[in-house]
Parts: structure tokens; sequence; C-alpha cells
């Protein structure tokens, strides 16, 4: 057996002894001795192995995986620029803290700087976005199929790239980088056994890893009037049950619901923050507030202060104290009086808008649901027509909050739940991914995700930004709006998803089932508006 095949099927199978269960494939010549591991350890049921041609698609599809299932997924391409598309998918794993791997293939080390094809520096080309780069040195012949010398220094990179992914020593999941020099033969040898190097025990990772635990208490008095502002990758936290919370789609509410268009009318004395607030003009402005005392609560080793107004941070808090009756009575009814106007002013509204698809969508969500909303106005218009429900998780690329990859990430996650999974997105958002609908003939599929696409025709959120201003109007339609006028079911039709184009009335009787696979359902709305209807919202619930 060669090296390059050895040391492939070594990776890949310790790789499913650390407890990785799904692995995206993009095709090429210098990770062939991975294909090969990667096709025998799909065909014994060790993993599920996906494939696709785009690695910019591949790596959100891993992303989506790995959000859904918490475990670490590795995307495995050739060499260089199939590493560099990975770029962005890199990125929001690091600020979401996804366990993402990149297994890239290499040319061998002496070939850098020779002019040799397809050869670029990409050792370190993620430099401090990932949690480590790790690399293999070159596979070398050994007399006997064991490789007793290389074996055991194969296994245990592959358990350090788990443990870094996953965070077990530090508590800060994240990207990691796993680069593998290989040198041809690139092939299994003609008539060689269907052999792999031995590991350790049965099934049993080589270097076994506890979770680190992360204990900083913090004692937070509540008599204060508090609110609680719960952002993305918060975990629920029993001890703040009794406060107020803001919290975005993605984030679990601790107390009883605030929305957050209510929030400039309480002036709240305290604020504790959860997880990473990234939403709301209201919650920024309450937490950069001198007058406010700010606390942070994350599991991590970082946590948010973009105005630089936090006085304490840990892991848990220890509370003394209590929210006065008034103080949560004032809270309630401004949560009443925020969620009623804003379903009375979408009712009077003459033409739909990306608000009342969300409010079709959240409306029709049940317990075992999974959502996934686009990180533009959809996440947005959710936050403002609901408060999340029990039962349903809610997904959404909110590490850096691009647009990227969103369509694959919504496959990744249907491909993980076990029930149902709707994706809410902006036609902008839909058309950046669109190779994300490629599926290959017998790949995994998803058994029922529904991808709704709001579609005003360009970008409806530069409406509602300060280049939406009127004053604006005579340069703002071509370089912000961006209209395309594309014809969404043609473009479904090429990919061979079903398509269809509904009404409000209708996306909710659509919803009221299930998808039965993989479907579109495009929704016409109208962004001329929704400057209007945000400001009409706003007027009221401050009157």
């Amino acid at each position: 057996m060669n090296p390059s095949t050895a040391q492939a099927r070594v990776v890949v199978d310790e790789l499913a002894r650390g407890g990785v269960r799904e692995v995206v494939l993009c095709p090429g010549s210098r990770n062939a001795p991975l294909a090969f591991a990667l096709q025998a350890a799909d065909a014994a049921g060790q993993l599920r192995l996906h494939m696709r041609i785009d690695e910019r698609t591949a790596g959100f599809l891993a992303v989506g995986l790995a959000v859904a299932s918490g475990a670490p997924v590795p995307v495995v391409m050739t060499s260089g620029t199939a590493v560099a598309n990975l770029g962005p998918a890199v990125l929001e794993a690091n600020y979401a803290r996804v366990p993402l791997i990149v297994l890239s293939a290499n040319r061998p080390y002496e070939m850098l700087g020779t002019g040799a094809n397809q050869t670029v520096e990409q050792l370190g080309l993620f430099g401090s976005q990932v949690r480590a780069t790790i690399s293999l040195g070159l596979a070398e012949a050994e007399s006997g199929p064991e490789y007793p010398r290389q074996n055991s220094v194969w296994r245990s990179a592959v358990c350090r790239v788990l443990a870094a992914a996953r965070g077990t020593r530090s508590g800060n999941a994240g990207p990691v980088h796993f680069d593998i020099p290989l040198r041809e033969p690139l092939v299994p040898e003609p008539g060689s056994a269907e052999f792999t190097p031995a590991g350790r025990g049965v099934d049993q990772p080589w270097t076994a890893t506890q979770y680190a635990t992360l204990d900083v208490p913090l004692d937070i008095d509540l008599t204060p009037d508090t609110v609680v502002i719960s952002g993305h990758g918060a975990g629920l936290r029993a001890e703040l049950a009794d406060l107020p919370t803001v919290a975005e789609p993605t984030a679990p509410v601790h107390g009883p619901a605030l929305h957050p268009l209510a929030l400039p009318l309480l002036k709240p004395r305290q604020a504790i923050i959860t997880g990473r607030p990234t939403l709301h003009r209201q919650v920024s402005k309450v937490l950069a507030d001198p007058d406010v005392t700010v606390y942070a609560l994350t599991t991590g080793p970082r946590w948010p202060d973009v105005s630089g107004n936090v006085v304490g941070t840990g892991t848990r808090a220890v509370t003394s104290g209590a929210p006065t009756a008034q103080w949560l009575e004032r809270c309630r009814e401004l949560d009443r009086r925020a969620r009623a106007v804003v379903r009375d002013e979408l009712d009077r509204h003459p033409k739909p808008t990306g608000l009342h698809v969300a409010a079709v969508i959240t409306d029709a969500l049940r317990e075992g649901d999974q959502l996934l909303l686009g990180a533009s106005n959809p996440v947005r218009d959710a936050a403002l027509v609901a408060a999340p429900k029990p039962g349903v998780r809610v997904l959404s690329n909110r590490g850096v909050a691009g647009i990227d990859g969103t369509v694959s990430s919504a496959v990744g996650a249907a491909l993980h739940h076990r029930g149902r999974t709707i994706a809410l997105i902006g036609d902008l958002t839909f058309l950046h991914d669109a190779s994300g609908l490629l599926i290959g003939r017998g790949e995994p599929r998803p058994d029922d995700l529904t991808i709704v696409v709001a579609n005003d025709d360009g970008g409806g959120i530069f409406e509602l930004l300060e280049q939406g201003d009127p004053q604006y109007a005579g340069v703002f339609e071509r370089v912000f709006g961006t209209p395309h006028g594309m014809d969404l079911s043609a473009l479904c039709a090429a990919y061979r998803i079903p398509h269809r184009q509904v009404g409000p009335e209708e996306l909710a009787a659509e919803l009221a089932g299930s998808a039965s696979g993989f479907r579109v359902l495009e929704v016409l709305t109208d962004r001329s508006g929704l400057r209007e209807l945000h400001a009409a919202v706003r007027a009221r619930i401050d009157s």
C-alpha cells in the first residue's frame, strides 16, 4: 500500500473514531487518496459523505451540518484556489464558534515557489481565523503494511484537530485548518487489499480528550430595573428566568419575552447580556448608555462589549434581590402593545412585504420544526413579528452576518434534522448561493426542506438604512437596490428543484403540511414602502 493511501485511510478512520459522522467532499486530483478513503468509509457506514462541486457551497453545507448537529464536520478539497474558496465559511465558523474542519490536500512543500501547477502557499492561509493550523508531514514508505512509526503520529494529529474544533480544552469551538501534503501515487495500487493501519481499541480515538469546565460566577443584584439581552450563541440561563428578555430569534428566551421596539420606552437601569447581540439598534443604544450597568455572561473566553460599557463578566450569574412587580408589569404591557401594533400595521399595509412573509411563517411553526433565517432582513423581520416559540430551533449565520452560503447552510441543517425545516431568505441571498441548489444524483437529499424566498427584486434592507432616505433616491436604486429581474422558477427548474410562486394566504396553506423533499416557495413582496411601514410601527409604539 503506497504511503498517501495509507495516510488517507488512517486520517479518515481516526475522524470516524473521533465522532465525525458527516463529511463534505469536493472532487479534485491532489485529494484523491482522501476521496477513495471517504468513499470506502461511507460504504461501510462509518460516516455519511456529501459530494459538492463548488467549494464555497461545500463550506456552508458543512457549516449547516455542524450547527444543526453540534459535531465537527470536515470539508475536504484539493489544493490551490479550492482552499481559498473556504474563506467565507471559515470566517462565519470563527465568529459563530462552529466546529468546521478545512481538510485541504496540498502539494509537497518542496514544490512551493517553483512554479509548479496549482501550488500556492495554503498552509496558514486562514491566519487568525482558525483555532489551529495543523499539518501532517509527507507520508513515507515503511516496511510492512502497518506503518507503525507514522500511524501513531497521524492519528494523534487528527485527535488534536478534533479537540481544537470542539474547543474541548479552551471552551472556544471553531474552525481548524488541517493541511495534508500528498505525494504521488495518489490512487490505491491495483489489487491492493482494503487495509487500514490499526487504531486504538474498538472504535476508540487514539487520544482521549475531556471537555474543560469554565465556571466563573458573577454576583448580580436584580433589584434595579433589569432587562436581559439574549444574543446569538447564548445558552439558556435558569437564574434569569424572572427577567424580561429581548431575545434574538436564534437565542433562548430566559424570562418573559420583551419586544425590541419596546426597549426605548423602558429606560432600564441594568442590562445582562447573554451570547452575542447582533440585531437591534435599540439594543445597541441601551448597551452603550453610560447610565446603564451592563454585565456579560458567556460560555467561552470572549465576551461582547462593542461600546466598552460592560462592568463585569462571568459564565453564570449568582443573583440576589428581585425585580419589582411594577417593573415586570410595565415590561409586559409594553411588550403586548408593541406586538399588537406590529400586527395591526401589517394588516393596514396595502402590499405584502418581507414582514408579512415572516409573520405567516412564524405563525405556521409547530413543535419539532427547524427554522433557518437569512442574515439580512429575514432574521430582523422574524424578530419583529413574533416571539420565539418553544420546541422550535432557529438557526442563522450570524457569526459575521453575511448572506454567503445560506441555501447551502439550509440544506445542511435540513439533512441533519429529523423533522421539518423551513428557511426564510431574501432574493439576493437566494441568488448569491444558487449553486447550493445543486445536489448530484444519488447524493443525500433533505427529507423535508422548504425554502421560502421573499422576492422584492433587490436589497430591501438598504431601504431601512441611511442610504434609503428619499434624498438619495437618485442613486439608490442602482447601487443599493440592485434590481435583477431574475426568473426564479426557471432557475429552480435548471436545478430540478420544485418551485411555486404563492401569495401570503397560499403560503400559509402550503406550510400547513410538509415538503416531502426539497422545494422552493416564492412570495413576491414590495420594498418601496418598507421605510414608511417601519416608521409607522415605531411612531405608534412610542406614542
